[in-house]
């Protein structure tokens, strides 16, 4: 007789307590790896989520707002840099987030449909290919930094700090509104922008600076301003700046408070004008944020012939944007070390705004928007909070808002 027979049933009921022990861990294991695959997918190819950092769109979207952006809308680009950790954008614990190592072309599949004016758009910043690695600078304008160093600034910056590049669809995500379409005329005349001579659409929650005086001994509350996200900005004799948008104007002039005011365009103001803005040299372009252009926007197969202004222009499109060699020996200018007199354009580019006019880094500072900068179209708000974060309080009113919505 086996009198062992008793430890077969043992050892096999150990087994299959074993097995069920590491299945249910697999079963976690899978259902961990698909979500993350769902997620990648999802956020690759239908929406993905953003929130507002900054109040250059104020007052259409605003400081902690998050909404969804349809990537549907003007078709998915697909990943230039394919190996990357999933569900982070360039930067996990401080380091990058991936490995430049594949790089693979620029694609997008199809789309609902194509970038139309006015639409608020999500891209890739252009100028965040080159960056301070320094977590307070990384999505500020390494140029822009360069340019306020003073004659030697990339040494000074350079001696300063870490510099890293990165890819187009790693560079830091921006949120404006499209002003100017491929090939269109692009002026700005008193703070007001020209679309191929038209004037442009007025959105209510765009905020425009006025000249206000109070009567003698008045003041308005901080907690109204807080409340209408009105700006004051400064003073000037009897005289104060605010910025607001044409939703609280009129109610603004009704306060007790207000004596008279006009709009902030016909008092001279301390405008952002000289190599801060795009294409940066006054001496071809001296123009202002308030009085700019005209410019017209590159368009795929327009042609430009290669002028010393044109050149100022374009050439980041055609050297950084389109990877060609340009330069310029004797007078003439050189591509891909050919000499050239025109040059044709292989890619389409946008004019990008925020609707807060003197409070945004937007295209008169940086220049145009690439296609295949394009990230989406923003859709819609789905959770808000005050200013505070979520202990301060939900902005109820904002929340599941489309953006179309919101602009009315």
């Amino acid at each position: 007789m086996n009198w062992k027979f008793w430890r077969r049933k043992q050892d096999n009921a150990e087994g299959n307590k074993e097995k069920k022990k590491k299945s249910k861990t697999r079963e976690w294991l899978d259902a961990g790896i698909f979500a993350i695959v769902a997620a990648t997918l999802i956020r690759t190819f239908l929406i993905e989520a953003y929130t507002i950092p900054t109040g250059s769109m104020e007052n259409t979207l605003l400081v902690n707002d998050y909404l969804f952006v349809s990537k549907l809308a003007y078709g998915p680009r697909l990943p230039q840099t394919p190996l990357a950790i999933p569900l982070v954008h360039n930067s996990f614990l401080g380091r990058k987030s991936y490995t430049d190592a594949v790089q693979w072309k620029y694609r997008r599949l199809p789309g609902f449909g194509e970038v139309k004016l006015y639409d608020v758009i999500v891209f890739n910043f252009p100028n965040n290919d080159t960056v301070i690695d320094h977590p307070d600078l990384r999505a500020h304008d390494y140029y822009a930094a360069v340019r306020s160093a003073g004659p030697n600034g990339r040494e000074v910056i350079r001696s300063q700090y870490k510099i890293i590049t990165h890819p187009v669809d790693k560079r830091e995500n921006y949120i404006k509104r499209c002003m100017g379409l491929p090939g269109d005329k692009i002026q700005i005349k008193e703070g007001t922008v020209y679309i191929n001579d038209q004037q442009e659409e007025q959105f209510v929650h765009i905020i425009r600076p006025y000249w206000v005086r109070l009567k003698p001994g008045a003041q308005i509350a901080r907690d109204y301003l807080e409340e209408h996200n009105i700006y004051e900005r400064e003073m000037r004799g009897p005289f104060r700046k605010y910025e607001m948008d044409g939703e609280v104007l009129e109610h603004f002039r009704k306060l007790p408070a207000v004596d008279s005011m006009f709009n902030g365009a016909d008092m001279p103001m301390e405008l952002t004008q000289g190599n801060a803005l795009y294409p940066h040299d006054p001496r071809y372009f001296p123009w202002n944020q308030d009085n700019y252009g005209p410019v017209t926007i590159p368009k795929k197969g327009m042609k430009i012939n290669l002028t010393a202004e044109n050149v100022l222009m374009y050439r980041r499109c055609i050297e950084t944007y389109e990877s060609n060699t340009f330069e310029i020996k004797n007078g003439t200018a050189y591509i891909n070390g050919q000499p050239a007199t025109e040059y044709t354009f292989k890619m389409d580019y946008y004019w990008a705004m925020g609707d807060n006019r003197h409070n945004s880094l937007d295209s008169r500072f940086w220049g145009f928007v690439p296609e295949d900068h394009l990230v989406g179209k923003a859709s819609f708000v789905w959770f808000s909070t005050n200013k505070g974060g979520i202990f301060d309080g939900l902005r109820w009113s904002r929340l599941f808002r489309s953006v179309k919505t919101l602009q009315q």
